[in-house]
């Protein structure tokens, strides 16, 4: 259901160096970015909107900066403007999902029930395919939903309300990210807030593909977790599977969040390599989520850590730490609950926040070390 155009309500915020596009990074072991946040972004969104969880981000080839938030995680006294009757002059809920151009003004935005298919209690995860469609997800459900850029529905995996465990071809469990593969038209889904594993579908037609779960092993819902996680002793089983990027060279890579770690494998679910990130981390774990540079050889890997509110750089060939940034704060430039990482082509780098952040910001490149 589309609620917004950009015809009817585009606003814009006009920023001091906003016209001028960064230099690309040079992400190698020797010229790594230095970031600084960016305190002029984003503008104020229009109509009294305001955000809640930010639960995914994901940049178009054009630039445009894609969000879903968790409009249900906003308090009555956020939004006092949409209680009936209202306790306060502000604010509405922006819908779920929101496309923004290059300086955050919003072109569109949609999403919420409708009819044909069954929306989520918590979105989660947003990818625009190769093709032009949009997926979503959710952390609390058990289906992935494909839509047109503009909000219309196209296809649904998974049930909704229906979990059968990690060995089930055709039904999810906390489906949280994904990607889609161009060169086969693959969708691989981080499902893991409930289920253990990656689960690969044809994108077209929502067909079964393939699974694995930690080490390209079988998913074992019924493992047994222990922390604090030991590197010398790693889990057999993946705890949390919340971040997935797929790299140009064809290589997928999982964060296990409350297990520390990443993991690299080939697009068949053979396993190559992982690392463990401060394995000694409790509670919500630092495996995030993931994002890849920009630079011809996608040379870094971004891991966003929202227990210890930083994001990590590691050098995607070997996943070597290579330097962090951020700290916990509700200043510009540090985090509460850290959640979402996404670059763009202009050398920008995207963060999202989810609890008690529910927020984005924008860091730009400030020089090479």
């Amino acid at each position: 259901m589309k609620l917004f155009s950009a015809a009817a309500l585009l606003f814009i915020t006009v920023a001091c160096d906003s016209q001028t596009p960064q230099p690309a990074p040079e992400p190698t072991s020797g010229t790594l970015p230095e970031w600084e946040v960016d305190p002029t972004w984003p503008p104020t969104l229009p109509n009294d909107w305001i955000l809640g969880d930010i639960r995914g981000l994901f940049v178009d080839e054009n630039d445009h900066l894609w969000v879903v938030h968790m409009p249900s995680s906003l308090t009555r006294q956020e939004i006092g403007a949409a209680q009936d009757p209202p306790i306060a002059d502000c604010c509405f809920p922006a819908p779920p999902v929101l496309e923004l151009d290059p300086e955050g003004n919003v072109l569109q935005a949609w999403g919420g029930p409708g009819e044909g298919y069954h929306w989520f209690d918590q979105e989660h995860g947003i990818y625009i395919d190769h093709n032009g469609f949009v997926w979503l997800g959710t952390s609390n459900g058990f289906h992935v939903m494909k839509f047109t850029k503009d909000g219309n529905h196209v296809l649904t995996i998974g049930e909704p309300g229906v979990n059968k465990g990690s060995d089930d071809p055709t039904h999810l469990g906390g489906p949280a990210n994904f990607f889609v593969e161009p060169s086969t038209n693959e969708l691989f889904i981080a499902d893991g807030y409930r289920n253990r594993r990656v689960v690969v579908f044809d994108a077209a037609t929502g067909e079964y593909r393939r699974h694995w779960g930690a080490y390209g092993k079988p998913p074992d819902d019924t493992y047994r977790y222990e922390y604090p996680v030991r590197p010398d002793d790693p889990p057999q089983q993946y705890s949390t599977v919340h971040g997935i990027v797929g790299s140009k060279d064809g290589l997928v890579y999982v964060s296990d969040r409350r297990g520390n770690r990443i993991q690299v494998f080939r697009q068949n679910g053979a396993y190559l390599m992982e690392r463990f990130v401060l394995p000694e981390t409790r509670g919500s774990g630092t495996g995030f989520s993931l994002g890849l540079s920009r630079d011809p050889e996608q040379s870094l890997l971004y891991l966003i850590d929202g227990t210890n509110e930083r994001v990590w750089m590691l050098r995607r060939s070997d996943l070597e730490i290579l330097g962090r940034f951020g700290r916990p704060g509700r200043q510009a430039g540090e985090f509460i609950r850290a959640h979402m990482v996404v670059l763009d082509s202009r050398g920008y780098l995207y963060t999202g926040e989810a609890g008690n952040g529910r927020r984005m910001q924008r860091f730009k490149l400030k020089a090479a070390k």
